[in-house]
């Protein structure tokens, strides 16, 4: 392609370092899409004839074609996936073809690709993400009311519900949906036309092109279109926190789904044995889910890491922008998806759950904040009574509501037989009506909201 300037070919090394088409062949639809676009706004433009641009039109669909049905020969010798496309088309269609490169560049029309790429990542990333809170929403419907431990340093801190703590990981998901929608509008202006960094002098129409891509507009600056990876970036940055999350989730079900803990079983859809041990049910669907973090978040260091030394505009360093994106996108939507299914079948063991839900004196706080309202104490005095009270209880081996209420007059003469009403669990959950509490009432009100947000 540039032999007018060059009397040797490539050595064997440079070829090998140089091709991309092992990789962004993937670009495939979005490059031939790109130049679709393109040649009918040349033609409209009066820069190509209309004869030219409707066979180049016809050619770029029968490689396309060709491509999608598995009989598309890829070559090494022309580095990546617009070369390949363009060569194939001449073969196709003779000297128009030649016509199609009139007013661009392969800075922007890599630049325009990979856009509507990772922008089509973030509409796959959002519907999985919607999959997902609709199988949270529907693991807390119904189960408003059911009783669990709540955990601050993995120790008993205060009893929660089910529901409440499902519709927890709703809000977390919904904060990652609302990032890829504003990625995505961010992403949204059409670099084509920038050529190789400066623009063209040709008489091109940047919003025709831009909106026949689905492009709001283009973008304003040259140099800025050809040298943009923050796109990108953004992607694998929203990419990381949902895979965080994701992560988190995966080592709750690991853990509840242990023998010590039993507070929920994996169906056998998502689980595995063992080779050697008959009786193993290892949770790795969510085991790996939990470790694809690690991939996405390197992505985002390793394209950070490219991106962070170059100077306006293009550099041949940018082809390694692709790879930990691909990777990286294919790791959310595995991971998504196994979530998604892993909480379609998860099954909540509900006595268990009670009984965890009372252990480690869990309702202490409740009884704290008895004693500041019944019996007006501050709330520091009233922390150090139930201090007290918890510490008798340990060394009897009791609970709270198993001791006596002398024993508890021993150590605030004032208590009442009325204390024992806000020692249950039921109690303790019912009684959390704040916005936001764990209260049925309240979480059933979130149920609701979030159902009709995701209707």
């Amino acid at each position: 392609m540039w032999g007018g300037r060059f009397s040797d070919g490539p050595d064997a090394i440079m070829e090998e370092i140089n091709a991309s088409i092992g990789f962004d062949r993937r670009l495939a639809r979005e490059d031939v899409a790109g130049s679709r676009a393109h040649a009918a706004m040349l033609a409209k433009a009066g820069v190509i004839t209309d004869a030219d641009a409707a066979a180049i039109d016809q050619g770029l669909l029968t490689v396309l074609s060709e491509i999608e049905e598995g009989r598309f020969a890829f070559s090494r010798a022309l580095e990546d996936i617009h070369m390949n496309v363009e060569s194939r088309l001449k073969a196709l269609i003779g000297e128009p073809a030649g016509r199609l490169h009139t007013g661009r560049s392969r800075n922007d029309q890599v630049a325009v690709d990979f856009r509507m790429w990772v922008r089509a990542r973030c509409d796959e990333a959002m519907a999985g993400l919607e999959a997902l809170m609709r199988a949270l929403v529907a693991q807390a419907e119904g189960r408003e009311g059911m009783v669990m431990p709540g955990f601050t340093h993995l120790q008993s801190a205060q009893p929660v519900t089910w529901g409440h703590h499902m519709m927890a990981y709703v809000e977390m998901f919904g904060r990652d949906l609302s990032r890829f929608r504003d990625a995505r509008a961010r992403m949204n202006e059409c670099p084509l036309g920038a050529a190789a960094l400066a623009g063209t002098s040709f008489p091109i129409d940047r919003e025709m092109t831009a909106k026949a891509l689905g492009f709001d507009r283009p973008t304003a600056n040259s140099l800025d279109s050809v040298a943009d990876r923050d796109f990108a970036l953004e992607y694998l940055a929203a990419a990381s926190i949902t895979a965080t999350h994701l992560s988190r989730l995966s080592e709750e079900l690991v853990i509840w789904s242990s023998a010590q803990f039993r507070f929920a079983r994996l169906s056998d859809r998502f689980t595995t044995g063992s080779s050697i041990m008959p009786q193993k049910r290892n949770p790795d669907a969510a085991e790996l889910a939990r470790a694809k973090v690690g991939r996405i978040l390197g992505a985002f260091v390793a394209l950070s890491t490219v991106i962070k030394g170059l100077a306006l505009t293009y550099s041949k360093d940018m082809q390694e922008d692709k790879e930990p994106v691909f990777d990286a996108a294919d790791s959310l939507a595995l991971a998504l998806a196994a979530m998604t299914g892993m909480l379609g079948d998860l099954a909540p063991n509900e006595t268990r759950l009670r009984e965890a839900a009372g252990a480690g004196f869990a309702t202490a706080t409740d009884l704290a904040d008895w004693l500041v309202r019944a019996l007006g104490l501050p709330f520091r005095e009233a922390h150090h009574v139930t201090g007290a009270l918890v510490k008798r209880a340990e060394e009897r081996g009791a609970e709270l509501s198993d001791l006596t209420l002398e024993e508890m007059r021993a150590v605030e003469p004032r208590i009442t037989e009325a204390v024992y009403s806000v020692l249950t669990v039921e109690a303790s959950v019912a009684s959390r009506m704040s916005y936001g509490g764990t209260a049925p009432a309240r979480v059933k009100e979130q149920v609701a909201r979030w159902k009709e947000r995701l209707a």
